[in-house]
């Protein structure tokens, strides 16, 4: 259903009951069911490829005629390789174990109670994404295994490449003898949809937006259903006086220019006066020969090549080759730069000085900090996870990359012999 369609609210309706039928049977299926369906749709992902490539060929000329810019083409991009990754991801989170029925804890209790907290299903969860087409079968594929059934409703731009990648989730849950509306994708890009979501008490327990400042600000302001937010990669890096230049040179390129249109590119750049001191300014020279563009403070912004910035460049995911860069007096410094603009996504040092290593971990509160890694690396992939559905800021419940396990609650199992209070 390409367009708008006459009655979204009744749409958004019927999905959201399929769904929660659905969400019943996915509670209890088996570990060896969720794992078949998964390993399914991986090997549809692979058979399906031509089909894939040819829909988001499709995504791709009408997002050229939107005018979307280079980074944000990038996130849409489908190639060979990336639809093997896909499959892979779906493997990968397939050969985890199952997060549900998990012990996390157990006691007696001298009233004659054996009490059992287990993780369990959180539901139906519906997310809504831009662009990024991979996020269908990430966030299908998380949900299924956690057994939760999912909603998705990805973005205008991105119609054809999700309907093909969920058609794939599909046949994974079909045979494994599973529900189809397991895994429901909104056929529309209208986006009253987005509306109607946000307001589905009684079908969906939770929405995770993954999108820009936009999106997931709308989200946090007209959800009725608890959000998990994901907001935008304001990433920096600091670089202490104590840090080795070559290993400096090598993560920044990387975490700035390896893809520009990820949440966990580097956008703001903070080197210690000490490190400009003993080692100058070839760190700028380096990312400027590299086509990155420089925004600079203080003696930054003296270098031939760089443009001063402006307020309005601290705090700004550029998705782009642009830096803002500025000196700053040491790691105290760094962080209060860091609490005034950042989101709470990502943030790195780069150090040999335990103590100020110690200090950056400590005192600032992002979902992930990094030490003399590249910020590319904040990825539930990187992670071990498999997927992620996305980066979540928020401190309740799931912070940093939402995988298959935080997609899961818990309740308590309490057994008794006859025990009555007194």
């Amino acid at each position: 259903m390409d367009g708008a369609t006459s009655d979204i609210h009744a749409l958004m309706q019927d999905i959201g009951k399929r769904a929660k039928a659905a969400a019943q049977v996915l509670a209890t299926a088996s570990a060896a069911q969720k794992t078949a369906a998964l390993n399914g749709a991986a090997e549809a992902v692979l058979a399906h490829m031509d089909e894939i490539l040819a829909a988001n060929e499709e995504d791709l000329a009408y997002a050229r005629d939107k005018g979307l810019s280079g980074a944000m083409m990038d996130r849409l991009l489908l190639d060979a390789g990336r639809v093997r990754a896909i499959s892979d991801g779906l493997n990968a989170v397939a050969a985890q174990a199952d997060p549900v029925g998990r012990v996390l804890a157990e006691w007696d209790r001298p009233n004659g109670l054996h009490i059992r907290r287990v993780s369990t299903p959180l539901g139906v969860i519906g997310v809504i994404y831009e662009s990024r087409p991979n996020v269908t079968a990430d966030a299908g594929g998380l949900c299924l295994k956690s057994g939760n059934a999912a909603i998705l409703r990805g973005g205008s731009e991105s119609y054809h490449s999700p309907s093909a990648i969920h058609r794939c989730l599909v046949a994974g849950l079909e045979s494994a003898g599973l529900p189809a509306d397991g895994v429901q994708l909104v056929p529309t890009r209208d986006r009253a949809a987005v509306g109607e979501m946000l307001t589905m008490t009684d079908y969906i327990d939770v929405v995770v937006p993954r999108g820009g400042k936009g999106l997931v600000g709308r989200v946090q302001a007209d959800a009725r259903v608890p959000v998990f937010a994901h907001l935008e990669g304001i990433v920096h890096i600091y670089v202490d006086e104590s840090a080795d230049p070559e290993m400096v040179r090598k993560v920044v390129l990387n975490a700035k220019t390896r893809r520009t249109g990820i949440c966990g590119a580097a956008e703001c750049l903070l080197i210690d006066e000490g490190y400009i001191a003993r080692h100058g300014l070839a760190l700028i020279d380096a990312l400027l020969a590299e086509g990155v563009e420089v925004r600079g403070a203080g003696t930054i912004a003296d270098h031939p090549g760089a443009i001063p910035a402006t307020e309005a460049d601290w705090g700004r995911e550029y998705l782009d080759m642009i830096i803002a860069a500025r000196p700053v007096a040491g790691v105290a410094a760094a962080m209060e730069h860091i609490r005034r603009y950042g989101s709470s996504h990502t943030d790195c040092i780069l150090a040999e000085d335990a103590a100020a290593v110690d200090a950056f971990f400590s005192g600032l509160d992002s979902a992930i900090l990094m030490h003399n890694a590249s910020t590319q690396f904040a990825d539930g992939g990187e992670f071990g996870m498999g997927a992620e559905i996305g980066i979540a800021t928020g401190k309740i419940h799931a912070r940093g990359p939402v995988g298959a396990e935080q997609l899961t609650s818990f309740k308590y199992l309490v057994e008794g012999h006859g025990a009555v209070r007194r």
